[in-house]
């Protein structure tokens, strides 16, 4: 069974952004990118479910420009199996909207027909928290937002969601294939070592596919 967790490249969460003088943007010249965090929370259940036997193959998929090919990197060395890079020089933390993505990543689940997608809740630079509720309604997937817990049946055929509600935690079960979106209270992603990065640059070269949006 195969899982396609979808991540985002954004300004990392300790950097003190600056606006442009024109006012028209965040400026993100010289400034430290890296994995957005509830992406890596994702990318973390993803890999732990294939440790436990659940998932064969781990599949992360990022859009955004050549250097996003770096947090692809770190979800290889995370332990994901291949990562598909759709490459675009639209500025993601604004002019690329949460229905483009959700339309993009349903074309990549047309061609790697996985059993699960996991993505963040949401993106800790536009905040908007939409792409995985669209993209279930694009695929007719049932879909589970802000899961704090997510279990798979020995059948692999239904899965178990404890999901943050304002009334505190609501526990969904629903058929697979399904979209999960992560809270930070699913796991505590693990660290993506220097030998394993390394390791990572001959997986990209093995298992990286380009895609070029037309946009």
């Amino acid at each position: 069974m195969r899982a396609v967790v979808a991540i985002k490249r954004v300004v990392d969460y300790a950097v003190k952004v600056r606006v442009k003088k024109d006012l028209s943007a965040v400026d993100l010249a010289n400034v430290k990118m890296s994995m957005n965090p509830f992406c890596e929370i994702a990318v973390e259940e993803a890999i732990r479910l294939k440790e436990k036997g659940h998932i064969s193959e781990v599949v992360s998929v990022s859009a955004g420009p050549a250097k996003t090919a770096d947090t692809l990197r770190q979800a290889l060395a995370m332990g994901a199996d291949r990562a598909i890079h759709l490459q675009t020089d639209i500025r993601t933390d604004q002019e690329l909207q949460s229905l483009s993505v959700a339309k993009l990543l349903a074309k990549i689940v047309e061609k790697e027909t996985p059993m699960l997608v996991l993505l963040g809740k949401q993106a800790i630079d536009s905040d908007s928290g939409q792409t995985a509720a669209i993209l279930a309604g694009i695929l007719d997937w049932p879909q589970a937002g802000s899961a704090s817990c997510l279990t798979l049946d020995d059948t692999k055929t239904m899965v178990t969601v404890a999901r943050e509600v304002d009334a505190g935690i609501q526990e969904v079960r629903m058929p697979l294939p399904a979209v999960i979106s992560s809270d930070l209270r699913l796991n505590e992603p693990r660290y993506a070592t220097l030998p394993n990065l390394m390791k990572a640059k001959k997986k990209t070269n093995g298992g990286h596919q380009s895609r070029l949006l037309g946009c």
